[in-house]
Order: C-alpha cells, then structure tokens, then sequence
C-alpha cells in the first residue's frame, strides 16, 4: 500500500473502505437514476445501467490510481438531464450524435486537462457567473423532475400549472420527495437510495409498478448503446455552442467539486492550485473518463461531489476511491431490482439534487454584485429551465454580461475568455434563427 502514501496521508486500509463504502452508498443512486434518465431519449434502459455502472467502476478506480486523491466519478447530474431532454427530446438530434457531441467536448477536455488552460479559464470567468451557471443548471433539473413526477403539466392558458394531485402516481412522488428531503437534511448516508427504497415498496404497495421477481442477474449487455456514438453528424457548426457547452460545465462542475472536496481533504492546496499534481492529474481523468463515457453509451462523466461523504469518513488517498469502485461492481448484477422501481421513485431525486446545485447562488460575493453580473445570472438562471436549453442560459448570459459591460465602459472586466464566450453566444442565437 505504499503507493498510495497511507502513513503520510496519516490514514489507514480499514479507515479508507470505511469511507470507500461511504461513498458507494450515497452515490449508489445515479446507476438507477441515470438509466431513466437516458431512456428518456431513447436509449434502452439495461443497457444505460450496464454502462453506467462500468464507467463509474473504471473512471473512479482509474482516478484513485492515477491521481491517488480520493474523488469518485459517474455520469454527471445535469447534463445527462441536458443529454436527455435538451439535445434529443429538444432539439430533436438522435441519441447517437449527442453522444458524439459528449466524445467530441472529451477530446477538447482531455486536451485542455494536459495545458495551463484550467487556470486561464479560472481566473478568465467571473466566479460569479460560474456560480450563477450551477445554480441555473439545479433549476433546469429540478423542472424535469417536477415534470416528470407530474407535479407540474403544461398549460395553453399559463405554460404550466400544478398538476393532478389527486393521482397515485403523482402523490407517491410527493411521499418520494418528501423521504428524500428530510434524509437528505438530517444527513443521512444514502439519503437517496433509501428515499428511492422506501417509495418503490410504498409503489409496489399500491400497484405502481411491479415487484421485482428476483434482485439479481446477469448485467446486460452493452452492445445496444457501445459505440454507437456519431461523431460526423457531431461535427456541424450549428452544434458548436452545443460542445463548448457540455466542456464548460464540465470543467465548471469538476472544479467546483474538486474545490469543495478538497477544502475537506486539505487537497489540491498547493501554491493556489497552480502547480498541483493530484488537481491535474485529477482533471486528466475526469476527461478521459467522459471520452471512454461517450463510447460506452453514455453521457458526460464527471467528479462526484458525493466524495466529500468519504473525505468526511477519513478517506484521503486513491485507495478509497479503489474500493468505492469495487463496490459499485455489485450494480452490475442489480438490473431486475432496477428495472422495478417505479419512476416516480426516481424523479425525486433530480428534484432535490436541483436544489443543492441551486444553493451556489448563496455563496456569491455581494460585494462584486454589479448590474452586470445581476442581470447575467437572472437571464441564466430564468433561461435554463424555460428554454430546455443549459447552451441558452448560458448564452443569453453571457452576451448581456458583456453590453452591460460595454455600455458602461467597463472594459477591464472584459478579458480574452469572456469575450470568447459571449462570441460563442452569439452563434447560439444565430445559427438557431
């Protein structure tokens, strides 16, 4: 165990699977989760948890060997929602090129991981917007989730409108949110598996759905969904704003994560984070891992904040990452349990997740609260779920950033990256008019 520096990291084998397992369990939901989530598009739901359960094993156990940090990763929250029902179900392109879209942002990612660029792109975007772009990003989920669970319908008169409440279906995904927000708040480990459990037993009670005639089998394969991926279709410039999208929310969302967990862990601190190895080695993998996502059939991999669970158990080095993926191979043989739950079991937890990312929206710097940023992170955070579109959000951000800016001869606010954004954002609306 010398390789992963236990003594110096002043930790232990029994202490890191104690928080490898601790991490399985309050990340075990996004195998599950992420399967509904890309049947929605069209893709078969076997072959999604299959998949999803075989890149977080191999991209967290390639983290923890790699970068010895002990960050577990899966198919992000957000833009598998974004994959789902803003690419496919939105803009009406097949699974297969939004999948090369994931594979194409990768390759940039992967490139951009092995270059000074995650300090250029840090130091370039407000931290403010960044903040603003999560937050934007947890209302677009939460709406899905609302959505879905049928809380929410459509409306000639007023777009939307509260749903059915008198309907079985929609009140056992209120029993779901309910579970999963109380777990949640009383810091539960595995809040959401055992929110998700409970209302599946309560479902199955009263008919929704069916019980499962038996917990394990054999994984499904992946043949449906393994690469399957189009990458020429990928290749337009139409879909350019799309893939700068998916890289920068990536990178958002990975730093972010690896900021809050880090703070935990007295990790990636060293001289501000620019010369650290386990940040970027990190970052490597996180990129790779969307790469190998991509052809395996699924969405955009990245660093779960969930890890914080293992960091708070004593995890420090990559051997809790190593087990945490030695864990989540028993969801490889947990299909028919899977397959049973009832999808308004699931859906709660979309919701819940929304509100977590939406909570960034506290922690930004009043005293750098301009017009500018206000009115940016307003249109974000206003755009993202109305329009299915996290591009537009950000887009329509970005460009009212800088007029504001412009108008008021701010100039020095402007730099390159900024700049590069709004210019993308404006590709945005014209290539969509």
């Amino acid at each position: 165990m010398d390789y992963f520096k236990l003594k110096q990291h002043n930790t232990s084998v029994k202490t890191e699977f104690t928080a490898g397992f601790t991490t399985f369990l309050t990340m075990m939901y996004i195998v599950p989760v992420n399967g509904f989530i890309l049947a929605d598009a069209g893709l078969p739901m076997e072959a999604v948890i299959t998949a999803t359960a075989i890149i977080t094993i191999l991209a967290t156990l390639f983290s923890g060997i790699w970068s010895n940090t002990p960050i577990a990763m899966s198919v992000g929250m957000g833009l598998n929602a974004y994959f789902s029902y803003g690419l496919v179900l939105g803009m009406k392109l097949p699974w297969e090129t939004a999948l090369g879209i994931v594979f194409l942002s990768g390759i940039i990612f992967v490139f951009l991981s092995f270059t000074n660029f995650r300090v250029w792109i840090m130091t370039s975007i407000p931290i403010n917007l960044r903040r603003a772009i999560s937050a934007g990003i947890g209302t677009f989920i939460a709406f899905i989730g609302l959505k879905q669970m049928g809380m929410i319908v459509g409306s000639e008169a007023t777009l939307v409108k509260l749903g059915d409440f008198s309907d079985a279906n929609v009140l056992l995904g209120v029993v779901g949110l309910v579970l999963s927000f109380m777990f949640y708040a009383y810091k539960m480990k595995g809040a959401f598996i055992f929110s998700i459990g409970i209302t599946s037993i309560l479902g199955w009670i009263l008919g929704i759905g069916e019980v499962p005639t038996a917990l394990i089998s054999a994984p499904a394969s992946i043949e449906p969904i393994f690469m399957k991926l189009d990458i020429v279709s990928a290749l337009s410039l139409s879909l350019l704003p799309v893939v700068i999208t998916f890289l920068v929310t990536d990178m958002f969302d990975t730093l972010g994560t690896l900021t809050g967990v880090g703070a935990r862990a007295n990790l990636f601190q060293d001289d501000n984070n620019k010369d650290d190895k386990s940040l970027q080695k990190t970052l490597e993998a996180d990129a790779i891992a969307t790469v190998g996502g991509s052809l395996l059939g699924v969405s955009t991999t990245t660093s779960f904040i969930e890890s914080a669970s293992g960091v708070e158990a004593g995890g420090r080095t990559g051997l809790t990452a190593v087990f945490t993926a030695m864990f989540f191979v028993t969801t490889l043989f947990m299909l028919p349990l899977f397959k049973s739950i009832p999808a308004n079991a699931i859906y709660p937890v979309l919701v819940v997740v929304g509100v977590l990312m939406f909570t960034e929206l506290g922690k930004i710097n009043q005293k750098k609260m301009d017009f500018a940023t206000s009115a940016s992170t307003f249109f974000i955070v206003l755009l993202m779920p109305l329009t299915y579109s996290i591009t537009t959000g950000i887009a329509a951000g970005f460009i009212i950033y800088t007029l504001i800016k412009l108008a008021k001869k701010e100039f020095a606010d402007l730099n390159i990256g900024v700049l590069s954004i709004t210019a993308i954002s404006l590709l945005v609306f014209i290539l969509q008019g």
